[in-house]
């Protein structure tokens, strides 16, 4: 196979959980190719490095593989390879979403109508 278009491929590689959810992610600048934007019929080859920002998270990954069909996630991974800087990158960001999460602590059940009524009178006494 000798290209691709860039947004089956993000299907198959399990980016994206719909080729439609990853047109748009390259259509709304979510996705660049060798640091430039792209459109979703743009062919896709081997070795290009491509940007990827779902959300919070940012992948950066060279394309080994090239492929239309979408398969197991352990054939997916098969498919591209994530930089080292992007690995750490990664992680650190989800350390930190993780220590953020920890030090507030959510309450065990929500209040009760006699502690709602005590929370409204509070916040009108400001």
């Amino acid at each position: 196979m000798d290209n691709v278009r860039i947004d089956k491929w993000l299907w198959a590689a399990r980016f994206f959980k719909t080729r439609s959810l990853a047109a748009k992610a390259v259509s709304g600048s979510h996705v660049t190719l060798n640091g430039h934007k792209i459109k979703p019929s743009r062919t896709l080859q081997g070795g290009e490095l491509l940007v990827i920002r779902q959300e919070f998270l940012e992948h950066t990954v060279r394309v080994l593989v090239l492929s239309e069909q979408r398969g197991p996630a352990v054939v997916a991974r098969t498919l591209y390879q994530e930089t080292e800087e992007s690995v750490a990158r990664r992680e650190q960001l989800q350390e930190e979403r993780k220590m953020l999460h920890l030090q507030g602590s959510r309450p065990e059940q929500r209040p009760g109508k006699h502690e709602r009524r005590k929370i409204r009178q509070f916040l009108k006494k400001e």
